[in-house]
């Protein structure tokens, strides 16, 4: 289960292999699912982004990395195990739970977004496998952090 507020949040790998772990939550005026946070929040991207995946796409793909596109801003009401939302592979689905996954030879990348009533929390976990994805992530971390806070606010701002 994803649910930090019980076990813990899904890790893609054990927190001490980890190459970058970041958690953040808030609490809403009222509960959402995890779909639905996730829904409210991609679709009102930030502005810079697309530009920022498409110089990643750029850059990355370089170096035998794919391209992921970024995020459509489309999320639909349900999804399945197996199924993709964007470039991210859902592996676990719930109303207190979902677990997206991006996984390639350079890194491995997990997002959990956990409900527990009011409260939502992201967790980022990722666990890097050669050079050039520790090298990737010298930009992504700060920038990951900042993003999700940002996001959390901005859905917190929208549920109240």
């Amino acid at each position: 289960m994803c649910s930090a507020m019980q076990s813990g949040p899904r890790l893609v790998g054990a927190e001490n292999e980890l190459d970058f772990l970041d958690r953040q939550s808030v609490t809403l005026a009222r509960s959402l699912s995890a779909l639905e946070a996730w829904g409210m929040i991609m679709t009102q991207p930030m502005p810079l982004m697309q530009l920022a995946f498409r110089i990643r796409d750029a850059v990355a793909s370089k170096f035998g990395v794919k391209r992921v596109g970024g995020f459509s801003g489309r999320v639909p009401e349900q999804v399945e195990v197996g199924q993709k939302l964007d470039f991210f592979l859902v592996e676990e689905v719930s109303p207190q739970a979902l677990v997206l996954t991006e996984r390639d030879r350079h890194l491995d990348v997990m997002t959990c977004i956990s409900v527990d009533g009011r409260d939502i929390s992201i967790t980022s976990s990722v666990k890097t496998h050669n050079w050039f994805g520790r090298l990737y992530m010298i930009p992504v971390r700060p920038v990951h952090k900042r993003i999700v806070a940002r996001n959390l606010k901005a859905l917190q701002a929208s549920v109240a």
